[in-house]
């Protein structure tokens, strides 16, 4: 599970860094900007749904303050 969300954590900020060099390189002249942002989006909700499964399934146990 650890794997997992560390992927997911590289692929968010990849599409956020994708989304800035579109912003820069087009300047607002294509959605390129607004699809890479989506994707971000799309990816944070997909991984918030994954941890609260993961928890439910018993694959991820809260372990407190120590």
């Amino acid at each position: 599970m650890k794997i997992v969300v560390a992927i997911a954590f590289i692929l968010i900020i990849g599409s956020l860094g994708s989304a800035l060099f579109y912003m820069m390189r087009d300047k607002g002249r294509s959605n390129r900007t607004v699809h890479a942002l989506a994707l971000r989006v799309g990816l944070s909700v997909a991984l918030f749904a994954l941890i609260l499964l993961g928890y439910k399934l018993g694959w991820i146990a809260p372990t407190g303050l120590r």
